[in-house]
């Protein structure tokens, strides 16, 4: 998404639509529409995300450290 919002939305659309059940599709267009100025898009994401119960749970937490960022340090992502 890095400076190519525009090009990113469309695709993540389509991500969202071909597995509406994976929520991180909407995580990435909450940050998305967010970053492009369009809240009430921003907004309607994250709201789907609170309704999946999928924000803020110490579950969440777990599989972002355990999955999400341990494969980004495998990649090379520093810890720091």
């Amino acid at each position: 998404m890095q400076s190519r919002i525009d090009e990113a939305i469309p695709w993540l659309e389509k991500s969202r639509s071909a597995r509406p059940e994976d929520p991180s599709a909407d995580w990435f267009l909450a940050a998305a529409y967010g970053l492009k100025g369009d809240e009430q898009l921003a907004h309607a994401r994250l709201a789907r995300i609170r309704a999946n119960g999928e924000l803020n749970t110490p579950a969440l937490r777990d599989r972002f450290e355990s999955v999400f960022l341990a494969g980004l340090r495998k990649a090379g992502l520093p810890e720091e």
